[in-house]
């Protein structure tokens, strides 16, 4: 009889203890230059010691979707095991002509506007494999547009829970609460990803978020 009690229990257990083993897919998502790949090393380097990519001033500087796996994140006793990936930027359009200013010449100018699309075309599909998205907006750029609208709008299509993160809070013309303002069905934390300002409501609501994951 004991032995039977048991093995129900277990049954009734095992769902539950294999539940969170697999590694969350969390992608990063937004237009360029807003900080998705400074967040992403950020969080990367404190728990892992190592950074997921290289930024830059220079518009499209991830032209490919990276990667690091088993990232776990610990916080306030939890533990969570994340799959890091980093996308491109998404933009409606790449003209060569906008990295010329950069003092880049034309043919590498060209070079990085083929790759920049290339890369925008890869982000958009990699979503159907993502668990859990943040939407990375620069805080002191105008929310309402046709960029934030097509990826919401994607990631909506496909129920897949979303975090918007108005990056750049220490600056003077950030403005958090339009962000909030404009996307008022979405948790949305104000952070600065360069100064590491307000990542505990961040790690907060990722792991809030993590419970939806499916």
């Amino acid at each position: 009889m004991a032995k039977k009690t048991i093995t129900s229990i277990l049954r009734r257990l095992m769902p539950a203890l294999f539940k969170n083993k697999k590694d969350i897919k969390l992608g990063f998502y937004g237009p360029p230059n807003a900080g998705k790949t400074s967040l992403a090393n950020r969080i990367c380097k404190d728990f892992t010691g190592e950074e997921i990519g290289s930024v830059s001033k220079i518009p499209h500087e991830t032209r490919n979707v990276q990667f690091k796996e088993k990232v776990e994140i610990s916080y306030k006793g939890k533990k969570m095991t994340f799959k890091m990936i980093d996308t491109p930027g998404i933009t409606t359009k790449v003209d060569y002509e906008d990295f010329l200013k950069y003092k880049m010449n034309k043919q590498d100018a060209k070079n990085r506007a083929k790759e920049a699309t290339q890369g925008i075309i890869e982000s958009i599909k990699w979503l159907d494999d993502m668990d859990l998205v943040v939407i990375v907006l620069d805080a002191t750029e105008n929310p309402y547009n046709q960029v934030n609208i097509t990826i919401i709008g994607n990631l909506v299509a496909r129920k897949i829970p979303v975090l918007i993160v108005a990056n750049k809070s220490d600056l003077n013309k950030a403005d958090v609460k339009k962000i909030q303002d404009a996307f008022p069905e979405y948790p949305v934390v104000g952070l600065s990803a360069k100064y590491g300002k307000n990542l505990d409501e961040f790690y907060d609501a990722i792991f809030k978020l993590s419970k939806k994951v499916k």
